[in-house]
């Protein structure tokens, strides 16, 4: 195994590397090679093109690792440097794999990063920063204890005690690691002191002496001062001292730690507030990188579901599946009880519930502006609801019956308007975070949009199988739908229709009116017939119907149904000729062009009778 290497063989005025930093370095990089999977390819570096020098860390051979670093070498101009100023992954290519380069400022030092990534993988410029980002809070938490090293005429004993407190809490990346390390460290420091940490609402952790933090009206509350004013509050009372130290990072206060001193017991020495001040300060900026941390693992997760769901999503184009594998989906990675997904139907002016695990409600149609789909449908807005009981005004069958009490909500917008809806409920109150939120939003965007292909592709595919005039299927859709069936149904019935006379009535009364006759006996036919009947056009005024599992008998009885009804309500009046025909499991041959030829024949011998009647062949 190739060893971490320090080196400044690229410049003879190289400066001297802060040992705290390579420090840092090596044991980060033992952190994130687990974090990322990086195996036995791995490759990172960190460099200073100004100071000259370079830490690397590889499984590479020497030889690899050199030909990589010569390459790195000729990058250490100004334009490196420069752009410093406008933050971006550089690339440098290598045969198989890419060195990804991120400028940080790490205390004093301007340095790069770099990781290998191989050529082909997805997002690469988002791992290359999201390591950078990982190193920079790895880093400053380092530098704090750097900066908090014993000085000369410091009390030693106090000092070395933070330094050893603050590598501890720094070397906890788990936002509960953290505050149990925290609490460890201040119970050895004050045994005889109780200790409690108070935490914002947007950090709830379930862990022995860790509350929610309630922000009190009363001004004398002293958590409540110390997390408002981001100062430490001490309340004496009844003999009793409260020392409330407010927890804060860079990009906020996440809570208030509170120490307590009993009557009768002596308080902190003034000397050590300042060491406790520190320690409380760099608990903050650990439980901060933590927060973070947790963050960006939560990012990357979710943009793993996001592309798998996408994937899957475009897998089909067959929107029953789409909808079904959503709902799924949508259950898994909410944990929610209940997924429900609704389509707009123009057709009745409602939502219908298309899909969903819930199946007291499905297939239910909803009005466009019923409780919480009309909500949203009218604010093309998601929406989320803590605790259903504090909306009494809201009409909702879902939330009742199910005894939900948590709910999210997003609309399925495609081209600006909505066409459906996403409803996910729990019955636990407050169960849905603003992240949940947030990301239902991006999920219902793709699923909207993969709403949007399997509409197009199934109004594409009706157009090709449909006639445009009649609504009639084509004559292909028809012989492959009988060649189908005719390998697995035991019988079948052709009815071929023609219109009498079609072109004297083109003649007389135009083509339009042609046009309109040959609609309205294609409408008689669809009426005449049942749903799993295949009815198409077959050819100019020749329109034909086949029946699969019936009888010559029964066709007999369809055809004079179609017969009868056209001589009746057509207008102008028209009259049809049909012919018939059948094909049974157990004849000699059995094909599409024989059933045609037979019912042909048929229609054949109708004509030639006087019209206005069917004939069997």
């Amino acid at each position: 195994m190739w060893q971490p290497e320090y080196f400044d063989k690229g410049s003879s005025d190289a400066k001297a590397l802060p040992l705290w930093i390579r420090q840092t370095f090596f044991q980060w990089s033992l952190l994130i090679s687990r974090e990322f999977s990086l195996g036995t390819d791995r490759f990172l570096i960190l460099f200073s093109p100004q100071a000259g020098w370079y830490l690397y860390d590889s499984q590479r051979s020497p030889a690899e690792g050199e030909a990589i670093l010569s390459k790195l070498a000729l990058l250490r101009d100004k334009r490196l440097v420069a752009s410093m100023s406008e933050p971006d992954v550089i690339w440098l290519e290598l045969d198989e794999q890419r060195i990804g380069l991120y400028p940080l400022s790490i205390g004093n030092e301007e340095v790069w990063l770099g990781l290998a990534v191989k050529a082909d993988m997805a997002s690469a410029s988002l791992a290359v920063r999201m390591a950078a980002a990982s190193f920079r809070m790895y880093a400053e938490g380092e530098a704090a204890i750097e900066g908090s090293r014993p000085e000369a005429g410091a009390s030693l004993h106090k000092t070395e005690l933070l330094y050893d407190a603050v590598r501890r809490l720094n070397a906890k990346i788990d936002v509960d690691d953290v505050l149990a390390e925290l609490m460890d460290i201040l119970r050895h420091w004050y045994p005889s002191y109780r200790v409690d940490v108070f935490l914002s609402q947007d950090h709830q952790v379930e862990r022995k002496g860790v509350r929610p933090l309630v922000l009190q009206q009363d001004e004398q509350d002293p958590c409540t001062e110390a997390f408002v004013h981001g100062k430490p509050v001490v309340h004496r009372q009844h003999g009793e001292c409260q020392l409330a130290l407010p927890m804060s990072g860079k990009q906020g206060i996440y809570g208030v730690i509170r120490i307590t001193r009993g009557a009768g017991e002596a308080d902190v020495e003034q000397e050590a507030l300042a060491t406790l001040f520190s320690l409380v300060d760099n608990a903050g900026v650990s439980f901060e990188n933590a927060v973070l941390h947790e963050h960006s693992k939560l990012l990357v997760t979710e943009y793993k579901l996001i592309n798998e769901m996408i994937k899957r999503l475009n897998q089909s184009l067959k929107l029953t599946d789409i909808l079904e594998f959503a709902t799924v989906e949508l259950v898994q990675i909410f944990h929610a009880e209940v997924a429900v997904i609704l389509q707009l139907s123009p057709q009745k002016d409602a939502f219908q519930v298309t899909s969903t695990n819930w199946d007291e409600i499905r297939d239910a149609d909803f009005p466009t502006d019923y409780g919480f789909c009309g909500i949203v449908h009218r604010t093309k807005e998601p929406l989320i609801i803590s605790d259903f009981q504090k909306h009494p005004e809201i009409e909702s069958r879902l939330m009742l019956q199910t005894a939900s009490r948590s709910l999210l909500a997003s609309p399925i917008i495609a081209n600006s308007e909505v066409i459906g809806v996403i409803l996910i409920t729990h019955q636990l109150p407050n169960f849905f975070s603003y992240n949940n939120y947030k990301l239902l939003q991006i999920i219902s965007g793709h699923i909207g949009l993969a709403m949007t292909n399997a509409s197009l592709h199934a109004e594409v595919r009706r157009m090709v199988i449909t006639d445009n005039l009649t609504g009639l299927y084509a004559r292909h859709y028809l012989n492959d739908q009988v060649r189908l069936r005719q390998n697995r149904d035991f019988c079948g019935s052709l009815i071929v229709v023609d219109i009498d006379n079609f072109k004297m009535v083109n003649d007389t009364f135009g083509h339009q009116i042609g046009d309109q006759i040959l609609i309205q006996v294609s409408e008689i036919i669809q009426s005449s017939i049942r749903e799993s009947d295949i009815a198409a056009r077959w050819g100019g005024e020749e329109l034909a119907v086949y029946l699969p599992q019936v009888s010559v008998e029964q066709g007999i009885r369809i055809a004079e149904r179609i017969r009868s009804r056209v001589s009746e309500e057509t207008n102008p009046k028209v009259t049809v000729s049909c012919g018939i025909s059948e094909w049974k499991s157990e004849d000699d041959k059995i094909s599409v062009e024989s059933l045609f030829y037979k019912a042909d024949m048929a229609l054949y011998q109708a004509k030639h009778s006087g019209k206005n009647q069917y004939q069997v062949g």
